[in-house]
Formats: C-alpha cells, structure tokens, sequence
C-alpha cells in the first residue's frame, strides 16, 4: 500500500497512472488531511476516498468525481469547481467560500454544516442533496435557479444572529 503523499503526488504528476491504480485497488482511499491546494486536477476519481481535512484551496477541479467520498471539513475555498459529482457525499463542514462550483451534481449530498459565503452555486443541481438548508450562506451567495434547488429551499438571506440579539434588546417589565 502506497503512502497518502506518494499517491498525492500521482494523482497530481500521473493521473493516468492513479487511475490504473485506483481500479486495482478500488477500497477507499485514505486522502485525508492531504494539502492539494493551487493544483489544477481533471477528471479524478475520488469516489469511496477519505478526503475529510483535505485542502483543495485555489484548485481548479474539472470532470472529478467525489460519489460518496467523505469530505467532512474539507476546504474549498477560492476553488473554481466545475463538473464535478458530488453524488452521496459528506460535505458536513465543508468550506466552499468564495469558490466557483458551477455545473456541479449533489444528489443525496449531506450538506449539513457546509459553508457557503459568497459561493457562486450557478448551473449546479442542488435540488435531491440532504440538509441544504443546514448549511451558512450568506446575502453574496449566488443559488442555482429554484429548479436545482430543493422544494421549499428559501434562498433569502436572514442573519440569525442580528434578529437575536433584536430580540434579548427589548427590555424587561420585572
């Protein structure tokens, strides 16, 4: 079994090779807490693999498919992800802010917790992913049109945290 850094760096320099790799050991990989940030990766398959940790920070991600990979906490930031399958996935405390995700399949994705400030979601399919409505998005955060998202999904922006604090002003009658 070959390293997590020996396998980073094939899937990066060969991905041909970590293809042919992978097929021979289709058990999920264990890619987590592994830094791939400012890479370009096309056409990847990262599906079953741990990535929880991962950083793709400032990467650009085409034709990768995640299909039921764990990518609890995994950082997306400033990422421009297009085409990619997110089919089943763990995106609890995923971090997309800022991030380009377009033309981007999430059925059955649990979103629960994923981060999504100033997330520009356009052309992507949202509307069979888990928990959307879990996740932090802000007034910035640009949706896919309202037949990529999930029934009743309000995309208005409210900050939770202005209307309690609104509220515990008011004074006391005791």
């Amino acid at each position: 079994m070959q390293s997590k850094e020996s396998i980073m760096d094939m899937i990066i320099k060969d991905p041909e090779g970590y293809a042919k790799y992978k097929a021979n050991n289709p058990e999920g990989q264990d890619l987590s807490e592994v830094d791939f940030s400012n890479t370009t990766l096309e056409n990847i398959d990262f599906s079953y693999t741990d990535l929880s940790g991962t950083s793709f920070a400032d990467c650009a991600l085409s034709n990768c498919n995640f299909s039921n990979a764990d990518l609890n906490a995994t950082d997306f930031k400033h990422a421009r992800v297009v085409e990619c399958d997110f089919t089943e996935a763990i995106l609890n405390g995923t971090d997309f802010s800022y991030a380009e995700v377009s033309y981007c399949n999430f059925p059955d994705a649990d979103m629960t917790g994923c981060i999504l400030l100033e997330t520009d979601l356009s052309n992507s399919d949202l509307s069979s992913s888990q928990n959307l409505a879990a996740s932090r998005a802000d007034e910035t955060t640009i949706w896919p049109d309202e037949e990529f998202l999930p029934e009743d999904f309000d995309t208005n922006y409210t900050d939770k945290d202005d209307e309690e604090n609104e509220e515990s002003s008011y004074e006391s009658d005791y």
